[in-house]
């Protein structure tokens, strides 16, 4: 059966997001079909008029809001007809209603409440007098007179309910407090006065003051609501659960009070005792519940803003490129428990574990040529952690004594490699390694795979976020998995080769119809075709359609099978060739031959121009990666710890995380530095992302280093930032020495407050 409200929600998510109805339409009933996000943005452009997997995303997360408020509007309306009270104005406000907010506000009056003030001034029979009251029929003198009736004699020498004409009259304000503080319009315009004039503030716990307290800078703090951004928000919020903050949401008070004793008293004779309402009514009820909703909504905007930026950072760092099929060796730096070493095969497989120790420096050096000799491994991969300098220089100094050609040494960004290590997942593929060489393994094929090892690691692990352990973890945990299915799928996965991880984002598939896969695999030696995934367990039809143009069979039955080119389209393809007098083999990678496909000849009913240009794009370069070329960092000798570093040096390095106030950035120093938003160019910056993304090289200047708070301020001006050399060239020699371009923090902001026991986007441990 039809859903009767279908047309007005696709017409409303039509045009909130400014698409044709039809194609939200669509959108809609294929993601209802089982259709996942890649699939629809990949083949089946047609249908949805050519959306992108985030216009997609905010088709699907805006039509499941508007299903979830309908739902809700369906129980009020339901709850508030048992109740005996739904009339016609009421019902008309509650289907007008566009925001959940609203439809609870309208909702609060009727909504079951534990017992109150106003309660208990009812059965007392207090209702009356309120109404007098609100009527205007007795002005302040006469509600005196008229409150004297309701006072109560005790019973059996129990004090009285209503003692005196003052309590009637207390009573009476609390029933009209009460019913002020549900009116929803009040709500709604005290909530956007509130929202729009008040201003976030936090005090430091008194006993909690410490000068180097990480939240100093927020022991006397004050903020627009409006427009504190999400970092300083979660790190008031992280102070606030740590105990050393106390903060809340400042609200207009004059203002607010003064309009509502004017709305309340309108033109009533009872100008006391409405004044009287009207303060209570703020500051009993309205005040504490509208901090408390705008205290939940900057913790969800600031969730959102978190949010976004992690999984942006996320699908930078799992896109970065892919050293490739060559031999490396790993290594996983160390002072008292050594160097781990583990080398691995072009395909990752490992070949052989070692531990070394940097006080041997001769024992170490040898150790080092004698696995270049026996393995003549193309790259040394080394994690940017502890002793990662003292590691690199060691080995960079074996490596010249050698004739032979030397492997490139990289050093490798190791967050996440010590939660790999400690997985199931790394217990199941190395169940008799010591958990310590693992993550040498693991920073090994990271280089040759980012994409393929990081898959295994819990995203929050991988340190790119912003306060990932703050926000809200199920919304969190949904961004990632969609990160990461996308990231995997533009990529695409070599089905014989793939980790059980990886091939569980592929689009359609999941982990266990991805077990499913690797055990066939094993059992067959290797799948033959795409169509041989038909004989998965438990793999379907539609489960094939889902994943077949994802998966890639290297030297399969079907020229096509190591492209992107769907099974649903090889017939197509196969018309192309016969129309051309060639073979699909011989089509495939000939890019002048495809050059020569009349595409209009092929447009059809289901399959248009834009479908017929992503085959082309295939045919030319069948099963690219579009992962960019992989170039590694280059840092320098001398500089291998912040104690090392002085204003005014330029030094090259690698972003390693984007946050809503600028770019964290590894230079080579076991601390990452900040690049403030205002640092990242010579010209105005609104989002870091419009100017760095992480994985990306840099060119930086030192402007300041801060030893006992371990903080290093970088700026990417062209003429070194604020008090800058005025664009004279800096020299970086030692003869020269370093000439300084300016001193102090540049960052005016509050800080980023790292988590206690948190990694940070270098690997460090924050303390």
């Amino acid at each position: 059966m039809a859903d009767p409200l279908a047309p007005v929600l696709i017409a409303r998510v039509a045009a909130e997001l400014s698409l044709a109805p039809a194609q939200v339409q669509r959108t809609l009933a294929l993601f209802d079909e089982g259709a996942t996000l890649p699939f629809i943005a990949r083949y089946r452009k047609e249908v949805t008029g050519g959306l992108d997997e985030v216009q997609l995303r905010d088709v699907r997360e805006r039509a499941e809001y508007l299903k979830e408020l309908e739902d809700r509007r369906a129980a009020i309306l339901k709850s508030v007809e048992e109740q005996g009270k739904l009339d016609d104005v009421l019902k008309a406000a509650i289907l007008k209603a566009d925001t959940k907010q609203v439809l609870e506000d309208l909702y609060l009056p009727f909504k079951p409440k534990r017992r109150t003030r106003a309660m208990i001034a009812r059965e007392r029979g207090l209702g009356p007098l309120a109404e007098a009251l609100w009527s205007g029929s007795v002005d302040d003198a006469a509600a005196m007179s008229a409150a004297a009736g309701y006072v109560l004699a005790g019973l059996d020498g129990k004090e009285s309910e209503v003692p005196s004409p003052e309590a009637a009259l207390q009573g009476a304000r609390d029933i009209l407090a009460e019913q002020l503080s549900e009116d929803a319009a009040v709500r709604g315009w005290v909530r956007e006065v509130t929202r729009a004039k008040g201003v976030v503030t936090s005090q430091v716990v008194a006993e909690k003051r410490r000068d180097d307290s990480k939240f100093k800078d927020y022991f006397e703090y004050r903020e627009p609501l409006g427009t504190i951004p999400s970092h300083r928000m979660l790190a008031i919020r992280r102070g606030e659960a740590e105990g050393e903050l106390l903060w809340r949401v400042e609200a207009p008070v004059d203002e607010i009070t003064a309009r509502l004793t004017r709305e309340t008293v309108g033109d009533r004779k009872a100008v006391q005792q409405l004044g009287l309402v009207a303060q209570d009514c703020y500051k009993r009820l309205l005040a504490l519940a509208i901090e408390g909703e705008l205290r939940l909504e900057l913790k969800t905007r600031a969730d959102d803003e978190a949010i976004t930026i992690f999984g942006r950072n996320l699908e930078q760092l799992l896109l970065a490129s892919p050293a490739g099929e060559k031999r490396v060796v790993g290594l996983d730096p160390g002072f008292r428990t050594g160097v781990k070493v583990a080398v691995v095969s072009q395909t990752g497989a490992l070949v052989h574990t070692d531990t070394l120790y940097l006080h041997q420096e001769d024992r170490f050096a040898g150790a080092i040529r004698a696995l270049v000799a026996r393995f003549e491994p193309e790259l040394i991969a080394i994690g940017n952690g502890t002793a990662s300098r003292e590691t690199e220089t060691m080995t960079k100094a074996a490596l010249r004594e050698l004739d032979t050609p030397r492997p490139q040494v990289v050093v490798v960004n190791e967050a996440g490699a010590s939660v790999y290590s400690a997985s199931d997942m790394a217990r199941a593929e190395f169940p008799e390694l010591d958990v310590s060489l693992r993550g040498a393994v693991s920073i090994a094929r990271r280089l040759q795979d980012p994409l393929a090892e990081l898959v295994k690691i819990d995203p929050k692990s991988i340190g790119v976020g912003q306060y990932q352990h703050d926000v809200n973890q199920t919304r969190l945990k949904q961004r990632l998995d969609d990160t990461v299915m996308s990231c995997v799928n533009r990529v695409g996965v070599e089905v014989n080769t793939a980790s059980a991880a990886l091939l569980g984002y592929v689009a359609g598939i999941g982990p266990l119809l991805a077990q499913s896969i690797v055990s066939l695999r094993d059992k067959e030696g290797g799948l033959k075709s795409r169509d041989a995934l038909k004989a998965v367990p438990r793999l379907g039809a539609k489960a094939f359609e889902q994943a077949a143009g994802f998966l890639r069979v290297r030297g399969g039955a079907h020229p096509l099978d190591a492209s992107a080119v769907h099974p649903e389209r090889y017939a197509l393809v196969e018309r192309m060739a016969a129309d051309l007098g060639a073979e699909v083999r011989a089509l495939v990678g000939n890019e002048s031959l495809v050059e020569s496909i009349a595409l209009e000849r092929y447009v059809s009913g289901d399959v248009g121009m834009p479908t017929l240009r992503d085959i082309v794009s295939e045919l030319k370069k069948p099963g690219r990666d579009p992962r960019a070329a992989f170039e590694p960092p280059a840092f320098r000798d001398d500089i291998t710890k912040p104690s090392d570093l002085a204003t005014g040096m330029v030094l090259e390095g690698v972003v390693t995380n984007i946050v809503a106030f600028g770019a964290f950035v590894d230079i080579g120093v076991h601390q990452d530095g900040l690049v403030h938003v205002s640092q990242l160019a010579d010209r105005y910056v609104r989002d870091a992302n419009e100017v760095v993304k992480v994985g990306q090289r840099v060119q930086v200047t030192v402007q300041s280093v801060d030893l006992p708070r371990n903080r290093i301020a970088l700026t990417m001006k062209k003429e070194g930032g604020a008090g800058g050399a005025g664009g004279k060239p800096v020299r970086t020699d030692a003869k020269a020495g370093v000439k300084p371009v300016g001193k102090g923090v540049v960052n005016k902001a509050p800080a980023f407050v790292p988590q206690k026991g948190a990694v940070a986007p270098n690997g460090m441990r924050f303390k």
